[in-house]
């Protein structure tokens, strides 16, 4: 039989280095399943980059809402911090007035005694009804200076207490709550032992303070 009258089957043959149709198909999948990979690789690098935006995003709203309230708190607080102010001088009248009448004159004339006894009860009223709105008297005689509440007017030579300390009180102070109102006018001790600190007098340089006696020990 010649060539001419073999099958075309028998004629033609595949090369043999060619690909078989499973290999392509293999190949094909492989390649979708990295396109996939990566896609979904991206996809999860958003997500995780929304995420954080959405965490400090709830992080900065929580923020703002607590310093909204605190700042509401705070107006609530110091809302009458003005009227407060204001209306301390009704207190130092009442006080110029309790301290001008003479002992004396207060036990010899009754009427009086009546009239001093109604400006202390009204004086009394007064106080509690700022003490009722957080305004508080503050009178420091004795105590070490502070600035943020004490204004020191003048300054006195005193060794007998440690320096620094508030001798007199021209014009007590006023607070409302923890803010300074008005500073109370003081006179501070100057010359003394430096004050330790809780107060209290150093011992001098070269000797120890003497603990005080326990009075189970009397």
């Amino acid at each position: 039989m010649s060539d001419e009258q073999k099958p075309v089957d028998e004629q033609v043959q595949a090369p043999t280095s060619a690909a078989s149709p499973n290999d392509v198909g293999v190949e094909q999948l492989k390649a979708m399943i990295g396109a996939l990979q990566n896609d979904l690789d991206k996809r999860l690098e958003d997500l995780s980059g929304k995420q954080d935006q959405y965490l400090r995003a709830v992080a900065e709203t929580e923020n703002v809402r607590r310093r909204l309230e605190k700042e509401k708190e705070e107006t609530a607080k110091y809302a009458i911090a003005k009227f407060a102010k204001d209306i301390l001088s009704v207190g130092d009248n009442f006080q110029r007035v309790i301290a001008a009448v003479p002992k004396d004159a207060v036990e010899t004339d009754p009427a009086l005694k009546t009239l001093l006894d109604g400006v202390v009860l009204a004086e009394r009223d007064y106080k509690s009804v700022l003490e009722r709105y957080g305004v508080r008297a503050i009178d420091p005689t004795g105590q070490p200076f502070n600035p943020h509440h004490h204004q020191a007017v003048m300054e006195k030579e005193d060794t007998s207490v440690p320096s620094g300390t508030v001798l007199q009180v021209y014009q007590v102070g006023y607070l409302l709550d923890d803010r300074c109102l008005r500073p109370a006018m003081a006179v501070v001790s100057r010359g003394g032992p430096k004050a330790g600190k809780n107060g209290d007098a150093a011992a001098p340089e070269g000797r120890e303070a003497t603990p005080p006696s326990d009075a189970s020990d009397a």
